[in-house]
């Protein structure tokens, strides 16, 4: 446990020094501001591991991954309320990273900070968390997952205005990840025509965990090493 307090300490002074004074800024904060790791069978080497980065759209669907890569891949998660250019989800994402290595990463950023970090911050944040998980997990593939649609709450048929944020969002990270050459995992164009599968205004119902679970287990699955498939 020391260890691994330490560890966390040294990556969140690292990527403070790192991120912060570069940006210059002060980070927005949430009223509340969490952190979920999960990291099953971690003293297992036998399959490849994957790693699902998001928030609690990721957390939703991260059990339906699991399920549909049973036998085939390990699956971790970090799903977190940071957005990119808070340097504590840089430290979040080195702590994982520092904890074993990951064949895949499949990551999400978008839903959270929406007001406090415009879109152009945004578009200057987000190479910024690419660069970081490549410099700390070199041999993983990347891919990245768009973000899902905010809808109206109790009344889901309907988009809220937030959406216009979440599409530009979704549109500037395509963009970045085409020169980056990292393929795009869409579950906005999935959930867009489902808000039956809404449980509020941005998470789902178990069906609707279960078909985005679905959809990126068979993208995460394309980029596995040829032996897991």
């Amino acid at each position: 446990m020391k260890h691994a307090l330490l560890f966390l300490a040294l990556a969140t002074f690292t990527t403070f020094t790192t991120f912060t004074t570069a940006a210059d800024r002060v980070v927005p904060r949430e009223g509340t501001e969490w952190c979920n790791i999960w990291m099953p069978n971690a003293d297992k080497h036998d399959l490849p591991r994957v790693l699902l980065i998001g928030d609690s759209v990721t957390q939703g669907y991260g059990p339906d991954v699991e399920k549909q890569l049973s036998g085939k891949a390990y699956v971790a998660r970090l799903a977190t309320s940071r957005c990119v250019g808070d340097p504590v989800l840089h430290a979040e994402i080195a702590a994982v990273l520092g904890a074993d290595t990951f064949d895949v990463i499949h990551f999400n950023n978008g839903l959270h900070g929406v007001g406090p970090v415009n879109e152009k911050e945004y578009a200057e944040f987000l190479p910024q968390m690419i660069a970081h998980l490549r410099k700390l997990a070199p041999k993983a593939k990347l891919i990245w997952a768009s973000s899902t649609p905010s809808h109206v709450n109790g009344k889901f048929e309907q988009l809220d205005a937030r959406n216009e944020n979440v599409k530009e969002r979704n549109r500037l990270a395509a963009e970045l990840m085409a020169k980056e050459g990292i393929p795009v995992d869409d579950l906005y164009a999935l959930m867009l025509p489902h808000p039956e599968c809404c449980s509020d205004g941005l998470h789902y119902k178990p069906e609707g965990r279960a078909m985005q679970g679905a959809q990126v287990a068979a993208e995460v699955l394309k980029l596995l090493p040829s032996k897991a498939k």
